[in-house]
């Protein structure tokens, strides 16, 4: 079977000794070293994890960290600086990991890798020193996450291509697995260590990253060593302008969609929204036609007639769709209902999300190496694609669960969906590197990453619109005939009844009482303390949003499976096992070789 492929491709088995070398400040090189290849791996997935880990453990910590800032995160000036701790670091590692991607290809991986070591661990010493308080407080966080997010980036976007120098072909997929899977352990290992340390001190949860980043850094710049090829070319400054510009304007339209505008609960008619989605569509469609006109370009855009380049990243985009605002939705569905009615305190809802969330991991952790060894023999299509199938079985069996559910039945789901993510994620990461030339693996996994972090904000997008939406229709009445049926005056009950839905969401979320944040104190002293009691226990607000929230869940679990089940036939679609072959291509001068699958 043949594919399409850019100038000068050709793919074959490469043997793995057919890698590049050089040497380092004069010292011998490690390409033949057998011990160097686990070096990069236990580095590089110490970076990732450290890099996963800040970025869930925030979420979780966020009632902690307000509070220590002495800020309420509920109120209506709050929502923008609550909306940009969350999720501002995913966009600045969605919208740079390509530029520095291509630069760890123009000036080398590892040195690219380091300089990200350095700047995450800054950031998060700056954050775990913020000096001020209030909104000045909040915009500090703001930009130590940001700059968070430029250290994350480089080491996103380099840590795959320094895995893909330093492991011959047939070892790949055993690498992404330990690699890809720590990203995932991270992001609910996060949940865990951010619910402990917060109910300590709010300022640990950004300096418990420190130590690690000390520790990373002054390995990485210790053992680290350029195998990989280093492209001298010139900086495409249209190309980085146009996607940097284009992609930021893109998810931030996306991020304040979600939030009211007017008298309506969502925001998807606010000018400012609908011209930042547009913008950024303008910017990125004249991005595509910029790379396809300069001579050394950002992103070569012919690796996408790659098919297991483009077919890996399509499965892979759709893949964190369905499975990237799917966190929120289950972290809301245990603290805003489960664990309350099962005797947890809303105080103590965060921790336990995590706790509960668990399977999800542990079927990660096994299946994901697993799935990379085999991969390295069979290629990615089996496991992708069967992984995607399986994850698309669990999010249409969380359609069918009640929303008081048994646990056992809640964690199996978790645990299959963890087994279907980890069959998916690794021989998918090993796929697309596999399938690049080695002088643009930087740009390579830099786009895979984009493509990423990209789908996990426009899901959380996504999915926050589909709940609001389901909540919408049912939630107004059932909060009113709830408040007035305790005493709250027929005024204030069609107040809170109409707040924007997301309210109750963001409460349920950070682990804040709802009833006890969302109605006014003048109302909560004017009423008896039997009705105060009742109006304001773990029960009351869960009972009441139980039926609602489980019509916008049913919507956005299919939503999840439909997905999953496009992202497992975009992965079909890859073919057989691809590996770029280096010496065909350097030998062969015609413009278009043949690609062969093996």
């Amino acid at each position: 079977m043949t594919q399409n492929q850019p100038d000068g491709v050709a793919a074959t088995a490469l043997a793995p000794d057919a890698r590049p070398a050089e040497t380092n400040g004069g010292r011998r090189s490690r390409k033949h070293d057998p011990n160097y290849k686990w070096v990069a791996l236990s580095n590089t997935t110490l970076g990732v994890l450290m890099s996963a880990i800040d970025g869930s453990i925030v979420i979780i910590s966020l009632p902690a960290i307000f509070t220590g800032i002495q800020l309420n995160p509920l109120d209506p000036g709050s929502t923008s600086y609550l909306l940009w701790i969350m999720m501002g670091y995913l966009l600045v590692t969605a919208v740079l990991v390509v530029a520095f991607g291509r630069l760890g290809d123009m000036f080398g991986r590892v040195r690219m890798y380091n300089a990200g070591f350095v700047i995450f661990t800054v950031g998060s010493l700056l954050l775990a020193l913020t000096p001020f308080t209030g909104p000045a407080g909040a915009i500090w966080i703001i930009f130590m996450r940001l700059v968070q997010g430029v250290g994350g980036a480089f080491l996103f976007a380099n840590s795959q291509a320094i895995l893909t120098d330093a492991f011959p072909p047939q070892q790949r997929g055993l690498a992404f697995g330990v690699n890809g899977i720590s990203f995932l352990a991270g992001q609910f290992v996060g949940l865990v260590v951010g619910g402990v340390l917060a109910a300590i001190n709010w300022r640990l949860v950004f300096f418990v990253s420190v130590p690690f980043g000390l520790l990373g850094t002054i390995w990485a710049y210790m053992r680290l060593e350029e195998l990989g090829t280093v492209t001298h070319s010139k900086i495409d400054w249209p190309g980085n302008l146009t996607f940097g510009i284009g992609l930021t304007a893109l998810l931030i339209g996306i991020t304040y969609g979600i939030q009211p505008y007017g008298g309506e609960t969502m925001g998807w008619t606010n000018p400012f929204v609908l011209s930042m989605i547009a913008g950024g569509v303008v910017l990125l469609g004249l991005f595509v036609w910029v790379e396809r006109r300069v001579a050394e370009p950002l992103f070569d855009l012919a690796l996408f007639r790659i098919r297991a380049f483009g077919a890996g990243n399509l499965a892979g985009f759709l893949s964190a769709l369905g499975r990237g605002g799917l966190s929120f939705m289950l972290v809301i569905w245990l603290q805003g209902v489960w664990l309350p009615l099962h005797g947890y305190s809303f105080a103590d809802t965060p921790l336990w999300a995590g706790i509960y969330m668990l399977p999800l991991t542990l079927g990660s952790l096994v299946f994901g190496p697993l799935s990379g060894i085999l991969s390295d023999r069979f290629g990615a299509r089996p496991f992708a694609t069967g992984g995607m199938l399986i994850a698309a079985v669990s999010f249409f069996g969380l359609i069918l669960l009640p929303v008081d559910f048994q646990y056992w039945q809640f964690g199996g789901l978790l645990l299959v969906s963890g087994i279907g993510g980890g069959l998916f994620f690794s021989p998918n990461m090993a796929g697309i590197m596999n399938s690049v030339p080695a002088r643009q693996r930087g740009a390579a996994a830099g786009m895979r990453a984009t493509f990423q972090n990209s789908a996990t904000v426009v899901s959380i997008g996504v999915f926050f619109t589909l709940m609001i939406a389901g909540l919408s229709a049912s939630l107004p009445s059932a909060l009113y005939g709830g408040l007035t049926a305790h005493g709250v005056p027929v005024a204030d009950a069609s107040q809170i009844s109409h707040l924007p839905p997301v309210a109750s969401l963001f409460a349920a979320l950070l682990g804040y009482n709802p009833m006890a944040s969302l109605l006014p104190a003048g109302v909560l002293h004017a009423l008896p303390a039997s009705q105060v009691a009742i109006l304001t226990s773990k029960e009351f607000f869960p009972q009441l949003i139980a039926s609602p929230l489980q019509g916008g869940l049913a919507i956005v679990f299919f939503a999840a499976g439909a997905m999953a089940l496009v992202a497992a036939w975009a992965s079909w679609l890859r073919g057989g096992l691809y590996v770029h072959d280096e010496s065909a291509a350097q030998s062969r001068p015609t413009p278009a070789s043949p690609a062969v699958e093996r």
